[in-house]
């Protein structure tokens, strides 16, 4: 496959675009700062320069010419603030949606988060709020859209060592995750295309990552898991 990854310099991002090409996947990155382009070389990933807050879909759909799926990996990341939430988690979203659909790229998955699809707790400060308001608007601009998406929503994230064991599920996340698995779950749903259609949950659990996502693919009914 040709995969194209949004945000390709993200800590997901160039966790996936090396398991990808491992195994033979053709992958580019899509980043905003030239000067990562050789991190991203480095790990068989080509990277397209291209700023998914000041490109138009146009630019975004020739960098995606070819591709069979695209991965949404983009952020703002922690040090922004609300209104970059609404551009980047948003807004890039929306915008890597129609550009996928002007390439004939049907298959979209997107890197969402804990929350979304819910209102944020009433604890939470505006940044945070802004940030799963921002995420629940773009999953569901995606899933509107005539797309083989698939979102997924990790727990909080750690940079502690993969395990490959995780719990995959429409149920809503608890607990947290390895951003290696997160990375290895989005390697086995882009290879698996019944995973279309489905919103799930990710955190760490009983499972191998080959069986969660079987599991998650045939206990598919043919609507989205909402």
């Amino acid at each position: 496959m040709k995969i194209a990854i949004a945000g390709g310099h993200g800590q997901i991002a160039r966790r996936l675009g090396r398991l990808l090409t491992a195994r033979g996947d053709s992958v580019v990155g899509l980043i905003r700062n030239p000067t990562h382009a050789d991190d991203l070389s480095d790990d068989g990933v080509r990277p397209i320069v291209c700023d998914l807050e000041a490109a138009s879909s146009e630019d975004v759909a020739a960098a995606l010419s070819g591709a069979d799926a695209v991965v949404f990996a983009a952020g703002a990341g922690p040090g922004s603030g609300a209104a970059r939430k609404y551009t980047v988690d948003h807004q890039a979203a929306v915008l890597l949606a129609e550009a996928a659909r002007r390439a004939n790229v049907r298959r979209y998955v997107m890197v969402s988060t804990r929350g979304a699809g819910s209102p944020p707790p009433a604890h939470a400060d505006e940044v945070w709020a802004a940030y799963v308001h921002a995420k629940t608007a773009a999953d569901e601009h995606v899933m509107a859209q005539d797309l083989d998406w698939t979102i997924l929503r990790p727990a909080a994230l750690t940079d502690d060592p993969g395990t490959g064991a995780v719990r995959l599920t429409a149920e809503r996340s608890v607990g947290q995750v390895t951003r290696d698995d997160v990375a290895e779950v989005l390697a086995a749903l882009l290879a698996t295309p019944a995973t279309a259609g489905l919103v799930l949950e990710l955190a760490e659990g009983p499972d191998s990552v080959a069986e969660a996502v079987a599991r998650a693919a045939d206990n598919r009914t043919g609507e989205p898991c909402r």
